[in-house]
Order: structure tokens, then C-alpha cells, then sequence
């Protein structure tokens, strides 16, 4: 089977990371080739533009700014493990992709999305998910659900959030073959089965 692409997306405490991981472990016990992946970060290059962008200290970064140091972690990522394991036929899971941009910098900051489509030809290099898993949740409700002191993202005010919702949104509205809404319930084991089965669903439509 070629490998295949599949992505999780979602506002601030939507549970991407132990959704992504659950997904993981459940399709490796079955006998698929899996790695999971995350953004922005996982590779030594991408691990040290993550502590600059995540840092709450560093509140003077300007939203272009941003959004070229989290296109620069994306590339070094798609170059040095997604495209190389997709190649060696793979299920590449990562936590964050493309849309993250689109959503957090394009809606959430005002970033112009045509000039984030340009960048995304040269950084992306026409890599596009087979799946993308977008977990939805009310604003209030993920943020609640952080435990830990807030990074730089998460730390900003209600409206930047509410905004980058209706943006995942729309662009659930705009792919809707590629961008399946999943919506978090109380219980995560049936947010997960709803998950396990859309993704289950995709692979056996790709495998045709």
C-alpha cells in the first residue's frame, strides 16, 4: 500500500495529541506501518523554532513573522520525515498541518491567505492530506481543558480563538471530502471510535 497522509486539527485543548496517539497505537497493533509526527517541531531544526514560538516571552513577534517560522518547521518536517516515510509506504499521523496556518495565522491574525497559499506551493511542495481529522470544540470549553501555565498561543485573548474556530469551519465548508468534523464529547473513548471509524473508512477507500 503507498503511504498515506492523515492529519489532526482542532482549536486549543480540542485533544489532538492523545487522539493522535490513540490512533497510533490502534493501527499498529493491527500490522500498519505508522509514525506520528507533530508541528510545529520534530526535527532538530523544528524543535528550536518551536521554543521560540511557543515562548511566552516572546510576545513581540509579528504575525508574518510567525507565520514564516512555523512554514520553515513545516518544510524542514515534510522534507525529513513526512515525504521520505510516506514514500517508504507509511500512515504518516501529524499533529498540525497546512490548515493550522490558515486557521491560526490567516483567520486568527489577519495574515493574507493567498499570500499563505503562495508560500504553501514552495514549503508544502503539492503535499496535501489524504484525511484531515478536525476535532471541534467550543472555545471555552478547550481551554479549560489545559492544565498546565499557557504558551504564547494559548494565552491569547477569547476573540483571536473564536476566530480560528469559525476558520477551521470554514474550511471544513470548502474541502469537505478531505476535512471530516469530529466533534469532542465528554467521554474521549467515543470521540476516538468516531475517529478510528472515519480514518478506517478512508484507508479502505484508498486501498481500492
Amino acid at each position: 500500500m503507498k503511504g498515506l497522509f492523515f492529519t489532526f486539527e482542532g482549536p486549543e485543548g480540542s485533544g489532538k495529541s492523545t487522539h493522535i496517539t490513540l490512533l497510533y497505537n490502534y493501527l499498529k497493533d493491527r500490522g500498519f506501518k505508522v509514525i506520528k509526527v507533530r508541528e510545529p517541531g520534530d526535527t532538530r531544526i523544528g524543535e528550536k523554532i518551536r521554543r521560540i514560538l511557543l515562548d511566552a516571552d516572546n510576545q513581540e513577534i509579528f504575525p508574518l513573522t510567525e507565520t514564516l517560522l512555523y512554514m520553515a518547521c513545516r518544510h524542514q518536517l515534510v522534507k525529513e520525515k513526512i515525504t521520505p516515510y510516506l514514500k517508504k509506504g507509511y500512515i504518516v499521523l501529524c499533529d498540525r498541518f497546512l490548515d493550522s496556518t490558515f486557521a491560526y495565522q490567516g483567520f486568527g491574525l489577519g495574515v493574507d491567505l493567498n499570500l499563505i497559499k503562495s508560500l504553501a506551493k514552495y514549503v508544502c511542495q503539492d503535499l496535501s492530506p489524504d484525511l484531515t481529522i478536525l476535532l471541534d470544540i467550543p472555545v471555552k470549553s478547550g481551554l479549560r481543558h489545559i492544565k498546565r501555565k499557557y504558551d504564547r498561543i494559548e494565552s491569547r485573548k477569547l476573540p483571536f480563538h473564536r476566530r480560528l474556530r469559525k476558520g477551521y469551519l470554514k474550511l471544513a465548508k470548502l474541502y469537505p471530502e478531505r476535512i471530516k468534523i469530529i466533534r469532542v464529547e465528554k467521554d474521549p473513548i467515543c470521540t476516538q471510535d468516531k475517529i478510528r471509524e472515519t480514518v478506517c473508512k478512508k484507508i479502505c477507500l484508498l486501498k481500492k
